[in-house]
């Protein structure tokens, strides 16, 4: 004999309950948010690679928005991106970094 019964556990509920409100709104507040963070990072990456800003703003704009900070070394392979995705010249990018190294030293 083959059961029509719901299983064990399962309630079916209507669309107006309030668990089915409660989980649309979480949707509803998680793609939100997640459009929020999409909307900022695009804002960060136009904020360094914007040619109205100083090569020292779009580095530190670089550095925030990929959570990394200048390395020291001029010949650091990671400069080339650097400079790639702040529209500088690989020549700024070190000048950066030399006007840094006299702040520390």
């Amino acid at each position: 004999m083959i059961s029509t019964a719901a299983p064990l556990g399962y309630i079916q509920r209507t669309n107006n309950t309030p668990y089915v409100d409660a989980i649309q709104e979480h949707r509803a507040r998680v793609a939100f948010e997640e459009e929020t963070r999409q909307e900022q990072r695009r804002a960060a990456q136009a904020e360094q690679s914007a040619l109205s800003s100083a090569p020292q703003i779009r580095v530190r704009a670089w550095e925030k928005l990929h959570g990394l900070r200048l390395p020291s070394s001029a010949t650091h392979p990671i400069l080339t991106v650097i400079a790639a995705q702040t529209n500088l010249t690989l020549a700024e990018v070190r000048a950066e970094q030399l006007v840094r190294k006299a702040k520390r030293g």
